[in-house]
């Protein structure tokens, strides 16, 4: 019964994280309420994954890389990357992604690319590179630098906690690096030789200042009063270059026709470029009116801004509508437009022409991870914005300098903190918390900035933790692994392992790295037992794997660049599948060479 009842939690599990409107910290603590309700875990058990020094150390490592980008350190080094575009476009890209590894190594994958994307749109401009040919390759760098060093992403600690809760030894600083730093190599030869044939050569048009050339949706509002009232479609749509979906009014939706009389309090929900839809408001008689307004003052005097701003993984805005939040009272900045990746925009367009029906309105939509928002507002009010880890500006904007004088002190409190926690003199918890602490006391970065980490990582590591001990207690990793270890009759261990790998870097796109690789673990490590060999290597394998996973643009990195780039889903399989069976294929040769079978 219990066996039962923990695959069930995971297949919810798995359901819920592929429903973004469900915020992942209410899946992870749901999974944790479940298996305390269910008896399958008491309440200590369930619960000691939070207390974990490993999750306290990541908590802490996220904060002190906040430090390192408040100083400037990987800006430095980034703006020096426009140099090697001087030798041709690959060896740019080259460049780039191997700086990108190195500080993927040591800092998490998703704040190097963050640090990085504004650096990496600079230089691409300056080398005459088309964007799209550069950001992929940043998202990927930064997953693949992962591999090298145990602090290079959350999954290897959150792995390498789960194995000593396991009675097992924990991984080395550097014990993947024999495997981690040959999967680097290989993956930017990939990335370099198949980059120019499979990206996209997709960039904006000459005279856009640097905007995307994005589609956006919004509202656009007859008054009663209008000097349109009473005309038909044609008279607004044609020349405006954008396209009417539907007209919205009071009983009803009608169809975008040319010909169809407009009548006053209709709203028209239209789909355009950004240029397109700020001429709306040049017109008499039709405007963009948000549910709240700032004064007009405000929005157009000589301080204000017109900017675009992604929602980053780990938003506390993920889920939540504007109006939810109180977005134009909290940040005093007006939405004028949304745009949204393809997956999901046919469905926005639904939800706004069924406002009559007392739906959706542009105000009342959840937001989700990758959405861009066409905001204005006063420029004091973008700098904090841009400070904050709800939004990330990503043009208009110039940003806070960075405090360069702090940078090598910045350097110097992080490398002795992880140097201090990877040879004993302290535990991970107590250096990391040290570090993280003198880079506020001494100035590198405020408090506020450095505790604007993602909290949902903390949560979804905790919960997995708890989900990974009640396989183990239930009996529900052995029965699985039981299953799995019969592969091993036919192609023996090493088809195990990659079967297992596989299926790691499969559910890692629902789910998340790390959730995949503790789901998965419990599995790995009975099936090798059932088979007679060493746990090592497929310990090792499934952590590796974690980080291998290119083919969807689901992973956070990926986010971060997939609206920039201006990518489409598609794009990521076309690179992306080749990468990932070409390194998958090399797991499977070297890591049981390295961690034999047999066992040291």
């Amino acid at each position: 019964m219990s066996i039962a009842l923990v695959l069930a939690v995971i297949v919810v599990a798995l359901v819920l994280f592929s429903i973004e409107t469900i915020p992942i910290e209410f899946t992870s603590l749901a999974v944790v309420c479940l298996l305390a309700l269910s008896g399958v875990l008491t309440p200590t058990q369930a619960f000691q994954g939070f207390s974990n020094d490993t999750v306290i150390f990541i908590f802490t490592l996220l904060a002190m890389t906040q430090g390192l980008a408040a100083t400037g350190v990987v800006q430095m080094i980034g703006q020096r990357m426009a140099f090697f575009a001087r030798f041709g476009h690959q060896a740019f890209v080259l460049a780039m992604m191997g700086v990108v590894a190195v500080f993927s190594s040591f800092i998490s994958n998703t704040v190097t690319t963050a640090a990085f994307l504004p650096v990496a749109i600079g230089a691409a401009q300056r080398a005459k590179v088309p964007r799209s040919k550069v950001l992929m390759p940043l998202a990927y760098a930064s997953m693949m630098g992962g591999t090298v060093l145990l602090f290079g992403t959350s999954t290897n600690l959150v792995v390498s906690a789960a194995l000593v809760q396991r009675g097992l030894p924990a991984i080395g600083v550097a014990e993947l690096a024999p495997v981690g730093l040959p999967v680097v190599v290989l993956g930017l030869a990939v990335v370099v030789l198949l980059g120019p044939w499979l990206l996209p050569a997709r960039e904006g048009k000459p005279g856009t200042e640097g905007w995307a050339l994005r589609e956006y949706l919004t509202e656009a509002v007859l008054p009663p009063d209008s000097r349109y009232v009473g005309r038909p479609l044609a008279d607004i749509s044609e020349g405006l270059g954008l396209r009417v979906l539907g007209i919205v009014r009071e009983g009803g939706t009608h169809s975008a026709l040319p010909t169809y009389v407009l009548q006053g309090d209709e709203r028209l929900v239209v789909e355009g470029r950004r240029e397109d839809i700020l001429r709306v408001k040049d017109l008499q008689g039709i405007e963009l009116r948000p549910d709240v307004r700032l004064s007009d003052a405000e929005l157009e005097g000589p301080e204000s801004l017109l900017v675009e701003a992604s929602v980053p993984p780990g938003s506390p805005l993920v889920g939540r509508s504007l109006k939810e939040v109180l977005f134009v009272e909290r940040f005093g900045l007006v939405a004028l437009a949304l745009h949204r990746r393809p997956a999901i925009r046919r469905l926005t367009k639904l939800q706004l022409l069924r406002r009559a029906r007392g739906e959706h309105s542009l105000s009342t939509l959840p937001l989700s991870v990758g959405d861009v928002l066409l905001l204005r507002g006063p420029r004091g009010r973008v700098a904090e914005l841009a400070g904050g880890a709800n939004l990330m500006v990503l043009e208009g904007h110039e940003y806070e300098p960075p405090r360069y004088a702090k940078a090598l002190l910045a350097v110097i409190l992080f490398v002795a903190a992880l140097g201090a926690g990877s040879v004993g003199l302290l535990p991970l918890s107590v250096a990391g918390l040290a570090g993280m602490l003198a880079m506020i006391a001494t100035g590198c970065v405020d408090a506020r900035t450095a505790f604007r980490v993602d909290w949902r990582v903390v949560l979804l590591i905790g919960s997995m933790m708890a989900l990974g001990l009640a396989m183990e207690e239930s009996g529900a990793g052995k029965f699985i692994g039981d299953h799995v270890a019969r592969l091993g009759a036919y192609g023996g261990p090493r088809a195990v392992l990659a079967l297992l790998m596989v299926l790691t870097i499969a559910l890692s796109a629902p789910m998340s790295n790390q959730a995949a690789a503790l789901v998965v673990l419990p599995v790995a490590l009975s099936a090798a037992t059932q088979l007679g060999v060493d746990l090592r290597p497929f310990a090792m394998g499934i952590t590796l794997a974690a980080s291998c996973s290119f083919i969807t643009p689901l992973e956070p990195s990926c986010v971060l660049v997939y609206g920039p780039g201006h990518y489409r889903f598609t794009d990521f399989f076309r690179l992306g599948t080749p990468l990932t069976a070409v390194l998958v294929a090399f797991l499977v040769v070297a890591v049981p060479w390295v961690w034999p079978f047999a066992g040291p």
